[in-house]
């Protein structure tokens, strides 16, 4: 066990360096300028170009500005192009707001796509196995972005509710519960969202795992014994179907900052989606180098997990 966790942690840390050098590398010798230092700016006159580029080393060689980034990331002296605020102390403030909606849609998600899955899988051919394959494939269809302002529009111009945002405008002084139930409508839109396209795919994979899973010998053996159709199905059948869904759950937690890119866009969410949007338009080095260390660090922490939660899921994989 304890060789396990050194060498894998050993492996994943000389991975990360690898992948930081090349992330830094794509990043820094792409074309264009940060909109700080941008020539065509008129309140930006050639001497304080100059000053700014020396300021953040963007005429130092490539090896040197890497050098230069890594020192200030972890000694958190790295600063926004932007604003020039501590880059890490953005990305916490952005991380808060990005994480009740992230937590939201993955509960949401994997919440319904199983019992749906499930269910599919034990009344095959049925009206409901049917119905709920054809609004699958169908939620895959749509895009979420169209979805989206579908909703947005279909609220704000049928209801008038506001659905855009962490919360609604003009209630700031509003007693504590209609606060409280302000965020949880605002939060709860963009979660839902957020979590459609899961549901439709994640509830197909699941009922095709159950279906291969329910045909198995050892399923049978068990029925045969006189097991009850739960204990055939949650602790026999549902364990074993469970293997692939570890890995798309460990590959899922960097959805925390790439996946929600799009949703919060678009219901103007103050989070780490945004913030690498709206970096990415100003070419903010720092933020989008940051947000793609910190993207690389949360792929290899999740299948670290994935792979310790398969010896759970399967005692007849052993760490060592």
């Amino acid at each position: 066990m304890q060789n396990f966790f050194l060498r894998n942690i050993g492996q994943r840390i000389i991975l990360l360096f690898f992948i930081s050098i090349i992330s830094h590398s794509i990043v820094m010798l792409a074309p264009g300028e940060p909109s700080l230092v941008d020539p065509a700016n008129p309140r930006m006159k050639p001497e304080d170009i100059a000053k700014i580029r020396k300021a953040f080393h963007l005429d130092d060689p490539i090896h040197v500005q890497y050098a230069y980034w890594m020192r200030d990331l972890f000694t958190g002296e790295l600063r926004s192009f932007k604003d020039n605020q501590p880059v890490l102390k953005k990305i916490w403030q952005r991380f808060l707001n990005s994480l009740p909606l992230f937590v939201c849609s993955t509960l949401i998600a994997w919440g319904l796509s199983f019992p749906l899955g499930i269910y599919s899988a034990l009344k095959r051919g049925s009206v409901f196995d049917q119905s709920t394959t054809f609004l699958a494939y169908t939620m895959i269809s749509i895009p979420g972005f169209f979805l989206s302002y579908i909703v947005i529009i279909f609220f704000v111009k049928v209801f008038n509710v506001p659905v855009i945002g962490m919360k609604t405008f003009g209630f700031e002084d509003a007693n504590l519960l209609f606060t409280g139930m302000d965020r949880i409508w605002h939060l709860t839109i963009p979660s839902l969202m957020s979590a459609v396209g899961g549901i439709a795919i994640l509830s197909r994979y699941v009922r095709s795992q159950m279906l291969e899973v329910v045909g198995q010998d050892y399923v049978r053996t068990a029925k045969a014994k006189g097991l009850s159709s739960d204990q055939v199905i949650y602790k026999h059948a549902l364990r074993n179907a469970l293997l692939p869904f570890i890995t798309m759950f460990g590959l899922m937690i960097p959805g925390l900052i790439g996946g929600s890119v799009i949703f919060e866009t678009i219901f103007a969410w103050p989070g780490m989606g945004r913030m690498g949007y709206e970096a990415i338009l100003s070419r903010d080095f720092p933020i989008i180098l940051t947000l793609n260390f910190i993207s690389a660090v949360l792929v290899l922490i999740g299948t670290f997990v994935s792979d310790i939660l398969y010896a759970v899921a399967d005692p007849r994989i052993k760490l060592s």
